[in-house]
């Protein structure tokens, strides 16, 4: 057993890997809890989709470096983020219709980006699947800082998007700068997106912004419980699905999710049968 745990970590790009998915994972599960409670789901599914152009953007200026990759990345995230926003509270659209609009243009636009490079086929893969095992120690470095900003915002302003959250009329009573904190919340999902870019890719972002929430959420009803129970699930779906992608020779992206979805699924089995006790016991 010791050797099962070890023997991956004589490998740099291992530790690595593993330090990056502990991070991106703790901070998708912060700002996934807000997504969770917001019902923002297909707003997380829309916006990690809705880089994609800044994805082809970036790697077509930048010849394929990493740089202007992530820029492109960022400033397509946040002007999705912010573009949704402003047409939810300037026109009479539903929220759930201006995502729809912005992912269906945004993800069409990198498309017909991404078509126009002969090699994006090999190039870009692992933007919508992932590489956690490819991360550089600059890498860590940028998510490492990219990921305290997003978390010491969410300290800094917990309050405030907890009654945004649970009671957006409340909110208004307050005096609360509605639209501002909803902007700023839009701005950390697209920021956690970024983050989270070549941990998991494009394609399974939505789950680790909404799958260790949602996990948690099974198994308490306090607000800062949740948040940590959804890191601590996020940052061992992280370390296990590495060791899994390691030892069965699959991405590790996706192993990374299927931990993660293993996790839901114990948690709701638990949280049914528990119901069904009590309701036995009445």
């Amino acid at each position: 057993m010791i050797t099962l745990l070890t023997e991956p970590l004589a490998y740099a790009f291992m530790q690595r890997g593993l330090l990056a998915a502990v991070l991106v994972g703790i901070v998708c599960a912060l700002v996934g809890t807000f997504v969770v409670l917001r019902g923002m789901a297909f707003l997380g599914d829309a916006l990690p989709h809705a880089i994609l152009p800044g994805v082809a953007a970036g790697y077509l200026l930048g010849g394929g470096a990493r740089g202007p990759v992530l820029w492109g990345s960022l400033i397509a995230a946040i002007f999705t983020a912010l573009g949704i926003g402003a047409l939810t509270r300037g026109a009479r659209i539903r929220e759930d219709s201006a995502i729809g609009i912005f992912f269906a243009g945004m993800f069409a636009l990198g498309i017909a980006l991404i078509s126009s490079i002969r090699s994006y086929a090999v190039d870009l893969t692992h933007f919508l699947f992932g590489n956690v095992l490819g991360v550089t120690s600059n890498d860590l470095w940028l998510i490492g800082a990219l990921g305290a900003l997003v978390t010491l915002t969410l300290i800094a302003f917990y309050k405030e998007f907890m009654v945004l959250s649970f009671d957006a009329r409340l909110a208004a009573t307050l005096r609360l700068p509605t639209n501002l904190l909803e902007n700023l919340l839009l701005v950390l999902i697209a920021l956690t997106i970024v983050i989270a870019l070549q941990t998991v890719g494009i394609a399974l972002m939505v789950a680790m912004l909404v799958t260790p929430a949602a996990t948690a959420s099974l198994l308490t009803n306090r607000l800062h419980k949740m948040m940590m129970l959804a890191a601590a699930i996020a940052a061992f779906s992280g370390v296990a699905g590495l060791y899994l992608s390691y030892y069965a020779s699959i991405a590790s992206g996706a192993a990374i999710v299927l931990v993660c979805t293993a996790c839901f699924l114990l948690a709701w089995a638990w949280q049914s049968a528990r119901a069904r006790m009590q309701h036995a016991g009445k």
